[in-house]
């Protein structure tokens, strides 16, 4: 008589894995997908796995990209354009990306780049260079290069006006 083997150990393999991954950090349902495919967890298991953590609260990607983002602007200072490029590459759908990117209003995200400046420039820029390099930082963070420009003349400005 021919045994079927069973396939719930492979499914209780695949969610205590995903717990453990999860323990560390939130992670994304792609992230995820990952981690158990490079422990050679079966795509039905893995899908279950998936399927446990999602109805058990957690494993949420509309949460983790809201904590992210605001996590990445408040601590690291990231413009949206780089907070969306990580997302992205984390595997958060791009309807999603796009949603809790445009929760920061222009003038927010503009405030943002100013207190990064007053932060890593308190000086006013003394010359090309030093702007060049204020816009270059401001970019390399995330932040679109038109607000980034913006930001540095009215850092410019502030900085120039506190000297007086």
């Amino acid at each position: 008589m021919d045994e079927v083997p069973p396939v719930q150990p492979e499914r209780e393999r695949a969610i205590d894995l995903a717990y453990r991954a999860l323990s560390s950090r939130d992670r994304t349902v792609a992230e995820l997908r990952a981690i158990l495919e490079r422990k050679r967890v079966e795509p039905s298991a893995i899908e279950a796995a998936v399927v446990a953590l999602s109805d058990a609260g957690y494993l949420d990607d509309a949460r983790y990209a809201h904590r992210f983002a605001e996590d990445k602007r408040t601590l690291e200072r990231w413009g949206s354009e780089r907070i969306a490029r990580d997302l992205r590459r984390r595997g958060v759908e791009p309807e999603l990306v796009e949603a809790v990117v445009a929760e920061h209003s222009r003038e927010s995200e503009l405030q943002h780049a100013l207190a990064l400046l007053g932060v890593r420039l308190p000086d006013s820029p003394a010359d090309d260079r030093a702007r060049d390099r204020a816009w270059a930082l401001l970019v390399r963070r995330g932040y679109e290069p038109e607000l980034a420009y913006e930001a540095v003349r009215i850092h410019e400005k502030q900085a120039g006006q506190r000297a007086a």
